[in-house]
């Protein structure tokens, strides 16, 4: 195990949630489009003639435009975040299948820890240190809804591959020095709760447990998971992997995503924490939600006592 991934760094976690409310960092996506990389940048010398296109694989920058990921995860910490994800959102073998990248899955968690783990040492200080979460995303397959309209039974992942995909992936977020766990975007719980028994067979491997913090999506109106599920029956669905926090990122702005955050801070024995993307868009496919605008209204889910963790998506 990584010195970096020490029980005293854990320690300095837990103590941290417990003084005030800390920061996550923001948005990885839209700051990876900001280079206007072309196919060419994704591939690099090491995948120059990789048969499949690979360009949108963000995660495989981790490995072949390291600078860019690790110019990313400084920003964010000397804007002042507490958490640093790593860039491995689709870093499991479900996920990487459409690119046929599976086989590189352990080593991109590896290298993407490794990456945020170095980029928050440098920034941490004996009273402030940063701490770096080993970001699980849903995959792009969901164990419980057909993908098939004509065929309702169908699935095209299983329970288990997806338990193994993300003990997979743990393994290699926690080899690189992840200091917690985030399995985050959940929008169908049985995906999640596939990746909460990853994690809890990981503990028992190694004979020590990290921290996790679990994130569901509320996707629209509904106030309802894709899977179909309220916030109340979420927070039900996931509470035994006794989580150092729950709460909600991705589909909702702010403003919409209050009712639901306050929900999650009434019923939830944990931490809460909210980092919600830009909204849904405009009739122009545009988003009305301005930074500042996300700003203010943490603030105001922080004054109100709803929050212990907020930040930025997607």
């Amino acid at each position: 195990m990584p010195e970096t991934a020490s029980p005293h760094r854990r320690t300095q976690l837990l103590d941290a949630f417990s003084r005030r409310i800390l920061v996550i960092d923001g948005a990885t996506g839209t700051m990876i489009q900001r280079h206007k990389l072309e196919e060419h940048h994704y591939r690099g010398a090491r995948f120059e003639d990789w048969p499949q296109d690979v360009k949108g694989n963000n995660d495989l920058l981790v490995l072949t435009q390291p600078d860019i990921i690790r110019d990313i995860h400084r920003a964010y910490l000397e804007a002042g975040a507490d958490i640093i994800e790593t860039n491995t959102f689709n870093s499991t073998t479900v996920a990487l299948h459409d690119y046929g990248m599976e086989a590189l899955a352990y080593e991109l968690n590896v290298a993407a820890a490794t990456l945020a783990r170095e980029a928050a040492d440098a920034c941490s200080t004996p009273d402030r240190p940063r701490f770096v979460a080993g970001a699980m995303g849903p995959t792009n397959r969901t164990a419980s809804i057909s993908p098939d309209v004509n065929d309702a039974g169908f699935r095209n992942v299983s329970f288990n591959e997806l338990v193994a995909a993300y003990l997979e992936q743990g393994r290699g977020l926690i080899a690189g020095g992840a200091d917690l766990l985030l399995i985050e975007t959940i929008f169908d719980t049985l995906n999640a709760k596939a990746a909460i028994f990853a994690c809890e067979t990981l503990f028992e491997e190694l004979g020590e447990r990290w921290p996790v913090i679990i994130s569901g999506t509320i996707t629209d109106a509904s106030g309802r998971t894709l899977s179909g599920q309220t916030t109340e029956a979420f927070w039900n669905s996931v509470r035994h992997a006794q989580p150092l926090a729950i709460g909600l990122n991705c589909a909702l702005g702010g403003r919409d995503m209050r009712p639901y955050i306050a929900e999650l801070s009434r019923l939830a024995d944990c931490y809460v924490s909210c980092y919600p993307n830009a909204g849904l868009p405009n009739a122009f496919g545009e988003y009305d939600e301005k930074p500042e605008d996300t700003a203010g209204i943490l603030a105001e889910f922080a004054d109100a006592g709803l929050v212990n963790l907020v930040g930025g998506c997607c």
